[in-house]
């Protein structure tokens, strides 16, 4: 075969990763979002990413440009949509594959062609690069989706947490408000919760029980098809 490597000769499309981090505070869901410091769309709001290299993959990409642009290292990332909308980058004709992930809040840091990184509440969230906007939504979508078949919430919150702070996140999530009681009985009777250490004898009410998430309980009930519902 006479032709070269990558001298294919019809003409093909680029390919990028994005990535979508989600972190919680404790009250409000919140979304990893780089100020863009070259055009297109200069000065904008968009998710850390940029284009593949000929030796990765769109994986190893978008961790990479994480890390490039935020500061962010080892982040595990999982693909949940491919988007190639003919004029979605106004440079040339460009797909991405979008990844997802959640992360505990840390601090984060503009780098690479990112002149800002920032950690920004869904209603702070103005009008963003490309059509991050659109990814966006999807990527909410599929995380209120998540949420009720795997425990994925558990990654946004401290090894030990209060059920109040677990129901904070759902609510957070969900965009629902629970009743208490209800919802700490549902999480108490799965047993996908192990009390993190013991009550004190005579303890205050106003002191809460704080838990950590038993994987191997969880492990078990979705072998039998576990489904969170509220």
């Amino acid at each position: 075969m006479s032709e070269q490597s990558y001298s294919y000769k019809y003409p093909h499309p680029a390919v990028t990763a994005d990535c979508v981090i989600f972190g919680f505070d404790g009250v409000s869901i919140k979304v990893l979002l780089i100020q863009r410091g070259i055009e297109p769309f200069l000065g904008r709001w968009a998710f850390p990413g940029g284009f593949m290299k000929m030796d990765e993959t769109a994986e190893e990409c978008a961790r990479r440009e994480l890390e490039e642009e935020t500061g962010l290292r080892n982040v595990s990332v999982e693909q949940f949509h491919t988007f190639s909308d003919v004029h979605r980058d106004p440079r040339e004709r460009v797909m991405t594959v979008a990844h997802y992930a959640l992360v505990k809040l840390s601090e984060v840091k503009g780098g690479d062609d990112a002149a800002n990184a920032r950690w920004l509440a869904m209603n702070e969230i103005p009008r963003l690069a490309f059509d991050h906007d659109r990814i966006l939504r999807m990527a909410v979508n599929c995380l209120k989706e998540r949420i009720c078949f795997e425990p994925i919430g558990f990654e946004l919150l401290p090894e030990v947490f209060t059920m109040t702070e677990l129901q904070n996140l759902y609510e957070a999530i969900l965009e629902v408000k629970f009743d208490r009681r209800n919802f700490y009985s549902k999480m108490l009777k799965l047993g996908i919760l192990a009390e993190a250490e013991p009550r004190p004898k005579n303890a205050s009410r106003r002191i809460p029980s704080k838990y950590r998430f038993n994987a191997g309980k969880y492990a078990e009930l979705k072998q039998k098809g576990f489904r969170l519902e509220f």
